[in-house]
């Protein structure tokens, strides 16, 4: 088995996981706040993240390098943890998924304030296709706009301006920092927003949120051995196979079918967005590579983000 078939597989079972991981998240958004859900969430990915301190041999403090930066990525994953479950909790899965998978999109975008990213006329294309892709699945004017809508477009803007910003300082600042303090940061602002919305939650409950922290968990690391085996440009596509988990399912647990529009609008976003990562692993076509290493899941804050873990452990991203 060559080492990008290996990749490809770790990659496509990973996201397989984390479709699974969606799936409990959908339905105990059901019946929880989102707050809820992410403040148990963070509490039982804290275990994880103590191991992955612990591993971490860097004689340094927890004070961040660059607080500023370290400030708008933690606000931005706060806000997509709360709007990413939210979304899965009311909408289609496909349909969010479709919405999130511009991410790429508008990490393209940003890379050029961020990083000083130079995007050609060809990729400016891609971007422009893609966006009318999300036109297509929201379709607005033909159908009502609803918050889940404006939650799965807020997620796939905070993800994307976390992953931007960790490829703007994750040189400098130290994984655990940048790990920590959204989580902690998220763990301090539901817990104040809990007592307005908390229901009380039986013990199978609690343990499905742990399974949750644990797939999200055992996903990231098979990304990471994805990722030593094979390259960026294979293994980075290979998470638009969730919009086939979410096609069986959505039809399997919660009685969706994926719409025209939606397939359509779909399949325009991983049009575009291939592109661009094809485009990227050309080494004259990209000097910063910004969506390549942006590891295909949004930061939410509630677990470890695979680019963290992968430089906790002294690996370098992939180009």
């Amino acid at each position: 088995m060559s080492p990008n078939v290996r990749g490809a597989l770790f990659a496509l079972a990973a996201f397989a996981v984390f479709s699974t991981h969606d799936v409990i998240i959908k339905i105990l958004g059901g019946t929880y706040s989102p707050i809820q859900v992410v403040f148990f969430s963070v509490l039982l990915s804290f275990p994880l993240a103590t191991v992955m301190l612990m591993r971490d041999t860097t004689a340094d403090t927890l004070i961040p390098r660059h607080p500023w930066w370290l400030a708008l990525r933690t606000m931005a994953a706060v806000v997509t943890g709360v709007s990413a479950f939210y979304a899965f909790s009311v909408l289609p899965l496909a349909q969010t998924y479709a919405i999130i998978f511009a991410s790429p999109l508008i990490i393209t975008v940003l890379a050029i304030p961020v990083l000083g990213e130079r995007v050609r006329l060809r990729r400016w294309i891609a971007v422009l296709v893609g966006l009318c892709g999300v036109l297509v699945v929201l379709r607005p004017g033909a159908e009502p706009l609803t918050l889940g809508h404006l939650a799965a477009l807020a997620a796939a803007l905070g993800g994307s301006v976390a992953a931007i910003v960790v490829r703007k300082i994750g040189a400098e600042e130290r994984p655990v920092v940048m790990l920590l303090y959204p989580m902690v940061v998220n763990f301090v602002v539901m817990a104040a927003l809990l007592p307005w919305v908390y229901e009380p939650m039986p013990i199978e409950h609690l343990g499905l949120l742990g399974i949750v922290a644990l797939f999200a968990w055992t996903a990231s690391r098979m990304i990471i051995v994805a990722y030593q085996s094979g390259e960026a440009a294979i293994i980075a596509p290979m998470q638009y196979s969730q919009i086939l988990w979410a096609s069986v399912y959505g039809f399997l647990f919660f009685d969706e079918i994926i719409d025209a529009p939606t397939a359509i609008g779909a399949g325009i976003i991983i049009a575009s967005g291939l592109y661009i990562v094809l485009r990227e692993s050309r080494t004259d076509a990209s000097e910063n590579t910004p969506v390549l290493r942006s590891r295909s899941r949004p930061e939410t804050g509630t677990t470890p983000r695979v680019s963290l873990i992968m430089r906790a452990r002294g690996k370098t991203p992939p180009r």
